[in-house]
């Protein structure tokens, strides 16, 4: 069976955001919030919380867990 997430292919920073997001990381070395590209939140990988922080979705850690 196929899975959408199956052919997706992500880009490396889009990767390194969902791995940082699985890590509970929404703040990178300089403080700003992690951005995730708009793509992964239209495909729904990210979503946002109710305190507008990028959050990962179970779609997105199955991407992760995939890789």
């Amino acid at each position: 069976m196929s899975h959408e997430s199956d052919a997706f292919d992500p880009t490396a920073s889009e990767m390194e955001a969902l791995k940082r997001l699985e890590q509970g990381v929404v703040q990178i070395d300089t403080g700003q919030l992690a951005s995730p590209s708009e793509r992964l939140v239209d495909l729904g990988f990210v979503a946002t919380t109710a305190d507008g922080e990028p959050a990962l979705t179970a779609r997105g850690l199955a991407l992760v867990r995939h890789h």
